[in-house]
């Protein structure tokens, strides 16, 4: 997957490929800057609104979080819904296990699990896990990686995880100005630069490449055609990257694209869900109307 998207034109590689550990612990960062408002703005209207979440929730049995990381969101909504089990999933996996462990010493009357998955494969949950009173949990707006028939999928594949009680519980992040937009994903530190730089270290373990990340800048703008963030990675001069097997050439300027961070509207959201099988849908928004949390149920 990897080589195959190095070596297309344009290069193109999943966000995925972020997070090693040195990657997840590099956005553990981003989401502290002072210009990156989507993990606190998701915190404040959690703990602005959860107990009408909690409410309209109703009992849990599981949470399923995607993309969990370290689980630094998943003990607020343990402590709001109190369920029985918590399954942690993510790619990552020395970060997941971690996160778990701290998770389960913060909540001991929570049966908590780690399962390391791949979100974009299929998915294997335990054999034990009942269907019934089910929560997909999925902050962050990481939902906006991916491409609207992507996206589309994903939410479809969640849906299948559910009963006729269940429900999912997602963070979007809304369309603002462009400044603020760009601001978050290209803050003064340079911590989002190094972020997207540590891919290439990453690709250099997995696949024997030689990349070096002193030919390579950070580069981010809002595409206002496709509502998204683009980052990107941009060749500073003529650079060769060879690894096993393989040669790509890449011209000066030329970019490897990264990631995509897709900005939302609540009514073009709303109805992403209902072609997913989701046809009931709570949100609440922050008062700027910056992020949205949504409770969707089939």
């Amino acid at each position: 997957d990897l080589v195959a998207g190095l070596l297309a034109t344009p290069a193109s590689v999943s966000p995925k490929y972020f997070y090693d550990a040195r990657g997840s612990e590099l956005f553990g960062d981003i989401t502290q800057l002072p210009e990156y408002y989507p993990t606190r703005t998701e915190q404040q209207i959690m703990a602005t609104h959860g107990s009408a979440m909690a409410q309209q929730i109703g009992p849990v049995g599981t949470v399923i979080e995607w993309g969990a990381g370290n689980c630094a969101k998943a003990c607020q909504l343990c402590a709001l819904l109190a369920p029985e089990r918590f399954v942690a999933l993510d790619i990552s996996v020395d970060c997941l296990q971690a996160g778990a462990e701290q998770l389960q010493a913060q909540c001991p009357a929570v049966e908590v699990q780690a399962l390391a998955a791949d979100l974009t494969a299929d998915l294997t949950l335990p054999t034990d896990l009942p269907l019934e009173r089910r929560l997909v949990f999925y902050p962050g707006s990481s939902i906006g990686n991916f491409d609207p028939p992507q996206a589309l999928l994903l939410l479809q594949r969640m849906r299948a995880l559910l009963g006729t009680d269940g429900a999912l519980l997602i963070g979007i992040d809304l369309v603002k100005p462009v400044e603020v937009l760009e601001a978050a994903y290209n803050d003064a530190a340079g911590v989002t630069a190094a972020f997207n730089r540590n891919l290439l270290r990453h690709a250099n373990r997995l696949i024997g490449s030689n990349f070096d990340e002193r030919d390579w800048a950070h580069h981010a703008f809002f595409n206002a055609g496709r509502s998204r963030i683009e980052m990107h990675l941009k060749a500073l001069r003529d650079v060769v990257v060879r690894w096993p097997g393989h040669t790509r050439r890449f011209a000066k300027g030329e970019t490897i694209h990264t990631e995509n961070s897709h900005k939302f509207r609540l009514d073009g959201f709303k109805a992403l869900l209902a072609l997913a099988g989701f046809s009931k849908v709570q949100p609440w928004t922050d008062a700027q109307g910056w992020y949205a949390v949504v409770l969707a149920r089939p």
